[in-house]
């Protein structure tokens, strides 16, 4: 990938209907950024599925990238992108049409939190962020003022990893995938050997492997 360097791309990325298309700016051992004219993405290998030159045909300038809003001197790195996005404004995607605006506050084993005014905080599994935008350090969510939407989020017991996490919201109501599936809202019951057990609005029971949960959170 290294010969692509500040060339045009098309990278296709798995939970994304379309590819993006930008200059190759940076690659790290598990990550790599994309800037598409006027924001940065950066995105995990691991859903890379296809990444090749634009041809003649398909061509666009996108531009002189200005210095990236994340310290470009850092060895890049998934974790450390992570860490350096902390308590900055950001975009995330964890596929399909889902996009979240707001803030990384906590960063554990394989997960990590994101508060956002509409979610509060959303717990995002890693292994399920497509991409990650961070926006100018000035820019805030929806242009709110900072006394109206300042990072103090409730504060929440964290546990190392994805599934110990879980484990703390037993016997409560919750909402896995932003939502986005009726069958994915209801009491979480148990969590246990990586599968969850979901009573839904008809009071059946619905089971769930942790390898597919990308995020949680409390209404």
């Amino acid at each position: 990938m290294e010969t692509y360097l500040n060339q045009s791309v098309t990278v296709s990325v798995s939970g994304k209907k379309l590819p993006i298309k930008g200059t190759l700016i940076d690659i790290g051992s598990d990550i790599f950024v994309i800037h598409n004219g006027y924001q940065f993405l950066y995105i995990p290998l691991l859903h890379l599925q296809m990444l090749t030159r634009l041809n003649s045909l398909e061509s666009t300038d996108f531009g002189v990238p200005q210095e990236p809003p994340l310290d470009p001197t850092t060895e890049l790195s998934y974790r450390k992108v992570l860490l350096n996005a902390k308590g900055m404004f950001s975009e995330m995607s964890i596929g399909g049409n889902s996009s979240v605006h707001g803030y990384i506050t906590s960063i554990m084993n394989d997960f990590f939190v994101f508060y956002s005014p509409m979610y509060r905080s959303l717990f995002v599994s890693m292994r399920h962020l497509k991409s990650l935008i961070p926006y100018d350090p000035l820019t805030t969510p929806y242009a709110l003022d900072q006394e109206k939407f300042p990072i103090n989020p409730t504060p929440t017991s964290l546990a190392r990893t994805f599934e110990q996490q879980l484990k703390k919201f037993e016997g409560e109501f919750v909402v896995l995938d932003l939502g986005e599936q009726p069958d994915k809202i209801g009491l979480l019951k148990t969590v246990r050997s990586n599968l969850i057990e979901l009573v839904t609005a008809d009071g059946c029971s619905s089971f769930i492997h942790l390898d597919h949960i990308k995020t949680i959170h409390k209404p």
